[in-house]
């Protein structure tokens, strides 16, 4: 298959919930690391906040006990997160399609990079579960003063491309991610693997939603990327 114009799009895509299923492994990590801190929330409440920084998601958190949550606090529960996730990752898999989507990409020559909120150390297991080689560019959170839902990572991953911002399209399964999209000037594809439902997505300015990589692949027309075989 070869693409029938240069003109398409880049693509700019999230990781977690949106190209790998790693959303609620993140919630369950988030969950036991308050519990030990003492703070004890819902996990329906944590899912809510998925996408942001570690550090965004502890304040949120704790603003919405009334629990003022210290620097040293903050710091020690992104450390626990960090360890504790690291017991599920070995059964976090690529979403469906997700590897057959980047693939297509790549022989397309479609431009696209991952900008990912999470750290280097927990984004590389996943990055080579899909197959993602040196070439295709990864902004990680060490990498922007700001994570979603700044547009710091997506203005980033562009710029790695270089690609004009307006010409690109956020791919996230996440509230933050569509903001951010819209916040840094450029469309935004929701995908529901992620867990929010669509009406939420389209809310914050999804372009387009689909039930996740397999179904957007199958898609691609619609964001102006045009396959022929």
């Amino acid at each position: 298959m070869t693409q029938e114009t240069s003109q398409s799009p880049a693509l700019l895509f999230d990781l977690d919930g949106t190209l790998i299923d790693s959303v609620y492994q993140h919630v369950l990590a988030w969950h036991e690391a308050l519990e030990e801190l003492g703070l004890s929330f819902a996990v329906w409440r944590i899912h809510r906040r998925i996408g942001m920084s570690g550090g965004l998601l502890v304040q949120a958190l704790g603003r919405e006990i009334g629990h003022r949550v210290t620097s040293e606090q903050a710091q020690k529960l992104q450390e626990r997160h960090v360890a504790v996730y690291e017991r599920y990752q070995a059964a976090v898999q690529p979403l469906p399609g997700a590897r057959e989507l980047l693939q297509q990409l790549s022989r397309a020559k479609v431009p696209y990079a991952i900008a990912t909120s999470g750290l280097p150390g927990g984004a590389r297991p996943a990055l080579e579960r899909l197959g993602i080689g040196p070439e295709v560019p990864v902004i990680t959170r060490e990498e922007v003063q700001r994570a979603k839902p700044h547009p710091d990572l997506f203005l980033a991953a562009a710029q790695r491309l270089n690609v004009p911002i307006g010409k690109a399209m956020v791919v996230g399964d996440s509230v933050w991610d569509l903001l951010a999209a819209r916040r840094a000037g450029c469309l935004g594809i929701g995908l529901l693997s992620g867990g929010y439902g669509k009406e939420k997505l389209e809310q914050v300015g999804a372009y387009r939603v689909y039930q996740d990589p397999a179904e957007l692949l199958t898609h691609l027309d619609e964001a102006g990327i045009r396959i022929v075989d």
